[in-house]
């Protein structure tokens, strides 16, 4: 291996990537393809990647997680390298990477996946929402790593974002404490604080789905992988303005639009955060708020990069997504977008193939998009779902709803509510998500 010198005056961190595969572990991507991600993550983060070191195990090292053998030479690859970071393709342990500093180097910055994505949303965290979601999956995520080496970050100024994120001011130190112990309690308390202030916006956001719901004007949401176009899709369908970059997490905070439907229909389309492979669980939990847009949708439009080569992996890890927010079982269109780029000519109807009842679609070109506005209008107007469901007899409003717009099989009135077994407009199936008994009925 040759040589490397680091510029001299280049202040852009210089970053060694490391890859393990697990035999018998569940993987969406391969390990190579992985790789290829997280240097495109470290790329958007502002890191320099200078090389890369892989390793396949049979289980983790439970000191170090790669084996002290491969320790040894990410140890000399580094020094020889002169990186600065050593990012991990997964999450690690705080007692993995106490022990990888350790025997590294002094100096040396161990990031493991989650904190590169956390940094990466902290840079791209424009609004209050999301810079107090970021802060608090950043502080959920040090708090159990809190040693020497993060002490002080209480006296930093408060305010999300950035790479280091914000703080509340450090009390007096009682007798007998460490500054440790001091910088756990504040973490504590400002972990507190953020929820308390999140809770307020969760509430806000329930208020302003209430009022849309009101109005009965269906509610559709992007969903997709980051960067596949959902925010050119938003400016396609909507003229709007929403900002667009080829990066990852471009887009962090929601922004919902009014599109207008053949006939004068209205829709409500939504885009919000793009998901990834291995998506961190701080940030899943303290996104919540704003996955709920996604979760209370009338209809999903799951945005695809049908160029991207592993288009079939990230389709899953958005699946997986869906799952762990519980909004997998809402209706949802596969929307095959950047098809303006495919080379074969053909590769559109093969991608049409792949994918079962998908709208193929170029959201940059504005290519498809008449057809998606039909297809969706089908879906919300034209479309029925078979569905069971148990109605509190106070909700007066929602067993009248569903004899008016609905096709009622079955009405049995119960001891707690109003057992209906019948035929509703997918629009509306959001609305009785919480009382339904046995879930979804096939058609």
């Amino acid at each position: 291996m040759n040589q490397s010198k680091k510029p001299q005056g280049l202040k852009v961190d210089r970053a060694l990537l490391v890859g393990v595969e697990i035999f018998n572990e569940k993987r969406i991507m391969s390990l190579k393809n992985s790789l290829a991600e997280l240097r495109r993550l470290a790329d958007t983060a502002g890191f320099e990647v200078v090389g890369e070191v892989t390793q396949k195990l049979s289980h983790p090292n439970p000191k170090t997680f790669i084996g002290t053998g491969k320790v040894k030479e990410v140890k000399s690859i580094t020094d020889e390298l002169m990186a600065d970071v050593i990012l991990f393709d997964d999450e690690l342990s705080p007692r993995h990477q106490r022990e990888l500093e350790e025997l590294i180097r002094e100096d040396i910055r161990i990031i493991d996946r989650t904190a590169l994505i956390l940094d990466i949303f902290a840079q791209h965290a424009n609004t209050r929402e999301g810079s107090l979601q970021v802060e608090l999956a950043q502080y959920e995520y040090r708090l159990p790593r809190l040693t020497k080496a993060w002490t002080h970050l209480v006296r930093q100024a408060g305010g999300g974002g950035g790479r280091t994120g914000g703080t509340a001011g450090v009390g007096l130190r009682g007798p007998g404490e460490t500054q440790l112990e001091v910088d756990r309690r504040d973490i504590r308390r400002r972990i507190r604080h953020l929820k308390e202030e999140l809770e307020k916006v969760r509430a806000h956001r329930q208020r302003h789905r209430s009022r849309r719901k009101d109005s009965n004007i269906p509610i559709v949401s992007l969903v997709g992988y980051t960067n596949s176009g959902k925010s050119t899709l938003l400016n396609q369908l909507s003229d709007a303005d929403v900002y667009v970059a080829n990066k990852l997490f471009a887009t962090l905070d929601p922004t919902t639009r009014r599109v207008e439907l053949a006939d004068g229909q209205q829709i409500l389309v939504t885009d919000t955060v793009g998901f990834i492979q291995k998506l961190p669980t701080t940030l899943v939990a303290a996104f919540r708020a704003t996955l709920e847009e996604i979760a209370e949708a009338d209809l999903l439009l799951h945005v695809v990069d049908v160029t991207h080569p592993h288009a079939m992996f990230q389709a899953e890890a958005v699946h997986n997504t869906l799952i762990d927010i519980e909004a997998e079982g809402i209706p949802s269109i596969p929307v095959l977008n950047k098809i303006d780029r495919l080379s074969d000519p053909e590769g559109a109807q093969l991608a049409l193939d792949s994918y079962p009842n998908a709208v193929a679609i170029s959201a940059l070109k504005g290519d498809g998009i008449e057809e998606l506005l039909r297809v969706i209008k089908i879906r919300l107007y034209e479309s029925y779902e078979s569905i069971q469901v148990e109605i509190p007899y106070n909700l007066g409003g929602l067993i009248s709803l569903f004899h008016k717009e609905g096709l009622v099989d079955q009405v049995e009135n119960r001891y707690e509510g109003v057992l209906i077994q019948g035929r509703l407009p997918v629009r509306h199936l959001t609305k009785y998500k919480p009382y339904l008994v046995e879930g979804i009925i096939p058609n």
